[in-house]
């Protein structure tokens, strides 16, 4: 399979652009593993004809907004977000509404309506630098994840209207088993996403976006580390910190799995990539007006993210 794809790959001229969070065999056949910012640049500059982007869909569109050119395919289009999915565009457009003063910062899972409807977008990489471009002096709607936009609250000091959004993932996080885990590792330096709920901030050693978290924990003196983000992102982690114990983070449920694991993003398969690439589909589209009022807010992102 992974050979077929390869030359499926190279005959047709298809990029292939993978999250962190995708499964490790589809990370390790991608052209372009990464978090949402560098996915984004990569997707900006891609010169390919095709686009097979293993992810969700906010960033399948998210690179169809910036690439319109390439033809941008989605391995399963039920590959959602529930954090996306927590901002229907209607309730946005009456809470914006609500507060037409407001320079409306979102984040970039969100849908291409939501982005069309703001003013800047951010990824977790780069929320601080964004933030703190908008002037003091002007009030800030931030949208869709309240955990992040709590999580800037506290470190910039700059009072932000949040709206009432989560990404369930990181929600799922237990921080009392995460204690009790840390009384077995006690050396281990605990690091968490930004998306995560306050009390589970309150107790790391570091909290950064997944390419933060990586280089976190590649530079670091320690050998353990409690990795408290979705669970796919200890492949890459791995690969780059050899030597190294990752511990992944326990979550509330008493299932099987101690881990917080994207159902969404492990919709994702080798054989759905395979048929994706023979068949040109599923193929995702922005109708044109919304696609440039959404390119603009990403654009002013980029732009912040290259200063």
């Amino acid at each position: 399979m992974i050979r077929e794809i390869r030359k499926i790959k190279k005959e047709k001229g298809i990029t292939l652009l993978a999250h962190y969070y995708q499964r490790p065999e589809v990370q390790d056949i991608a052209d372009y593993v990464g978090d949402s910012l560098g996915l984004s640049q990569q997707a900006r500059d891609c010169k390919a004809e095709k686009i097979v982007f293993a992810g969700v869909h906010f960033m399948a569109q998210t690179a169809k907004i910036i690439n319109p050119a390439s033809k941008v395919i989605l391995p399963d289009l039920d590959a959602g977000c529930s954090l996306s999915d927590s901002c229907p565009p209607e309730q946005f457009r009456a809470f914006k509404e609500a507060h037409p003063d407001h320079v409306v910062v979102s984040y970039i899972n969100c849908s291409a309506e939501i982005k069309a409807m703001s003013d800047i977008i951010c990824t977790s990489a780069n929320a601080e630098k964004v933030v703190r471009s908008i002037p003091a002096g002007k009030p800030i709607l931030f949208a869709p994840d309240k955990n992040l936009g709590q999580y800037l609250i506290h470190k910039i000091g700059r009072d932000m209207l949040l709206w009432d959004g989560a990404c369930l993932v990181h929600e799922a996080f237990a921080v009392d088993k995460l204690i009790k885990l840390h009384l077995q590792y006690p050396e281990a330096k605990i690091v968490v996403h930004p998306e995560s709920p306050a009390h589970l901030l309150k107790v790391a050693n570091y909290i950064g976006s997944t390419t933060g978290m990586i280089k976190y924990v590649k530079e670091s003196q320690s050998r353990q580390f409690i990795v408290a983000t979705e669970v796919g992102i200890l492949h890459a982690m791995i690969k780059e910190t050899s030597g190294k114990e990752l511990i992944p983070a326990p979550i509330a449920e008493n299932n099987t799995c101690a881990c917080s694991e994207c159902s969404f993003m492990k919709l994702n398969t080798l054989d759905k990539i395979f048929h994706c690439m023979i068949h040109e589909h599923p193929e995702v589209n922005v109708e044109e007006s919304l696609r440039v009022q959404a390119l603009a807010p990403l654009l002013r992102m980029l732009e912040i993210s290259q200063n």
